[in-house]
């Protein structure tokens, strides 16, 4: 397998930590976003969509970061990400999505550059705004794991499922942004438990091929 990825990218590294919670070897394939290198011809004739991550497995290559852990769930059910039953299942894609889509897209690298090239926001604007959705999104997510009996060490249960890896990503950018997290104790109280598992230490963005400091 290959995974296009950026080491900063929070939808790159959910799919790392998929990959390493599954002990499934790939090799990393990087595209510095900051760079523009996902707009070069090459990189076209991987992703139509010129966005990380991809995932190239044999004849198959999928994008999107949830439908690529889920494909690695079904191909490779040991360690499952999507355990249980329904309920269970759909408790867990709601966790995610409510990262994935509720806070993510407002706030990544495509948004924060429309907001300076070309609606002319300065950086204290920018990051203002970068903070606010953030903070009110986990706001959300705080409550939810808080007030469901379904929450344990993990988002759901005691081991790292599908919103475990979507979580953790989001609360590196968030701290990357100075965020304030002390409105989310139930969330970073998770937070540290998934990172003291190696599976997440081997995916966070320093331990990439592509880390510049």
């Amino acid at each position: 397998m290959e995974l296009y990825s950026y080491c900063r990218s929070s939808a790159s590294f959910r799919v790392r930590i998929a990959l390493e919670l599954k002990g499934l070897a790939y090799d990393y394939r990087a595209v510095q976003l900051v760079r523009n290198e996902q707009f070069g011809e090459a990189y076209a004739a991987v992703s139509a969509a010129r966005l990380v991550p991809q995932l190239v497995d044999g004849e198959v290559s999928i994008g999107q970061s949830l439908a690529i852990i889920e494909y690695l769930d079904e191909r490779h059910p040991q360690s499952p990400l999507l355990p249980g039953n329904a309920a269970a299942r759909a408790r867990m894609r709601s966790l995610a999505l409510d990262i994935a889509c509720e806070i993510h897209p407002l706030n990544n690298l495509r948004v924060l550059r429309y907001l300076v090239r070309e609606m002319k926001v300065g950086d204290d604007a920018k990051n203002a705004w970068y903070r606010h959705w953030v903070e009110e999104g986990l706001a959300v997510v705080e409550r939810r794991l808080a007030g469901e009996s379904q929450t344990g060490r993990h988002c759901h249960g005691d081991e790292p499922t599908l919103p475990d890896c979507v979580l953790v990503p989001q609360i590196f950018n968030a701290q990357r942004y100075g965020c304030r997290l002390d409105h989310v104790p139930t969330v970073m109280r998770i937070f540290e438990a998934c990172m003291q598992l190696p599976a997440f230490q081997r995916a966070q963005p320093s331990a990439c091929p592509d880390f510049e400091p």
